[in-house]
């Protein structure tokens, strides 16, 4: 967008009443979408396409990660050993991490892929 249009942008609506938990909803789809809840809702009201900025790094590395999982399940064939216990420990940790990384936005494993 230019910035003429954004100075053409003069006109304001009213203030929008709602619930606490509706505001925070909102928010959270805006921040996913990358837009300001402003823009966030201006193309909800308008039809526009809203397209979630998740990072495909961090979606490749859930994959990963499940993908882990299920093999070290397989490998075990339900029989739990304390060896492997541990591992699935870890993997579900890691799938959280992953998970709470693109719930707030961030790469939690960036240093990690930076490393040689």
């Amino acid at each position: 967008m230019s910035k003429s249009e954004k100075r053409n942008r003069t006109a304001l609506l009213p203030s929008i009443r709602c619930l606490p938990e509706e505001k925070e909803e909102i928010q959270e789809s805006a921040r996913a979408a990358g837009l300001s809840v402003g823009e966030y809702l201006r193309r909800c009201a308008l039809g526009r396409r809203i397209t979630a900025k998740v990072d495909t790094k961090l979606i490749m590395e859930l994959q990963r990660l499940g993908g882990l999982q299920k093999h070290l399940f397989n490998e075990g064939r339900g029989n739990v050993s304390e060896k492997f216990s541990k591992e699935y420990s870890e993997v579900l940790v890691a799938i959280k991490k992953a998970i709470i990384g693109i719930d707030m936005g961030l790469d939690p494993y960036a240093a990690e892929r930076e490393k040689p």
